[in-house]
């Protein structure tokens, strides 16, 4: 098996370059710079010379930075670039190539007001820039017939942490009171995607049929609101003033305002039926991502 990674860099490409060097998995993975959508003689330049059995496009607008959402509103150009025209300007050169593809996108395609958790069988509807763009993107991917469409929950990770580290700065700035959005979540580690992403590359090497739309989250949906307790709770086993803190804490919950959605819970049950790929706790992971905040050698790594 060999891979080419577009978007290496993500938080969730971080995470599965660490699970590929540590399996000793051939990968290649490009400086983000060559991945423009004006650039697609070069990109298929790079992935003909490669000769991967696979791709995997992780590259995304929001990345690291879940305040790009509201960005995007006012950046539309260039989240379309990203997550519309490189996936488009991608799955092109594998259909020439007969690669299969892989391609991350996200529970912004939704419009969040189902009461329960979406499926793969749900109609997007998206609520803002991010969505539209994601799932113009998703339709050039679906265009080709060897491809795997895969959606997240909310992730989270020694990667992509500003919310949990904007929650840590908040009550400590604040004196315990925090806002978070009143919005349903699927809380996933980026580490447990990477894992994911990999075991389902290992069935696709193996010629098995399973392409389409599949989601992948943690095991249980929760308010944001006990995402932030839980939080803080983890940090005040490393910060004396979080710990000082913890018996005032106030959580205000804001009513969900577009381009944010109410509900953007997710069911795996399709992934698990499909690939054996169970959902996991992502209460431990959530102590791992904290943890790594507090520790030197863990942060500098980060």
């Amino acid at each position: 098996m060999k891979l080419f990674l577009v978007g290496a860099r993500s938080p969730t490409g971080k995470a599965l370059t660490e699970v590929l060097r540590k399996r000793k998995i051939s990968f290649l993975a490009p400086a983000e710079k060559h991945f423009t959508p004006d650039n697609a003689s070069t990109i298929a330049a790079m992935i003909g010379e490669y000769e991967p059995t696979q791709l995997i496009n992780l590259a995304d607008f929001i990345s690291g930075n879940h305040s790009a959402l509201k960005r995007a509103q006012f950046m539309e150009e260039r989240c379309c670039a990203i997550n519309a025209e490189l996936p488009g300007v991608l799955a092109e050169v594998c259909g020439r190539l007969k690669i299969p593809m892989m391609h991350l996108s996200s529970s912004y395609v939704f419009a969040g007001d189902k009461k329960l958790a979406y499926s793969e069988h749900d109609e997007p509807e998206p609520a803002g820039v991010y969505g539209q763009c994601s799932l113009e993107g998703e339709k050039y991917v679906q265009d080709l017939p060897e491809h795997i469409l895969l959606r997240p929950g909310w992730l989270f990770g020694p990667h992509k942490c500003g919310l949990i580290k904007s929650w840590i700065r908040s009550i400590k700035r604040h004196e315990g009171e925090i806002d978070v959005w009143r919005r349903r979540l699927s809380p996933t580690s980026t580490e447990d995607l990477a894992t994911a992403i990999l075991a389902v590359c290992q069935q696709v090497d193996c010629e098995a049929n399973v392409w389409g739309a599949y989601h992948f989250c943690g095991l249980t949906p929760s308010w944001e609101k006990e995402v932030a307790m839980l939080t803080l709770e983890c940090a005040a086993a490393h910060d004396a003033d979080i710990y000082a803190l913890l018996d005032r804490v106030n959580l205000t919950e804001k009513p969900v305002r577009a381009p944010e959605i109410l509900n953007s819970t997710m069911s795996g049950k399709k992934l698990f039926d499909t690939f054996g790929i169970k959902a996991k706790n992502w209460e431990e992971q959530l102590k791992k991502t904290v943890q790594s905040l507090y520790d030197p050698a863990k942060k500098a790594a980060a």
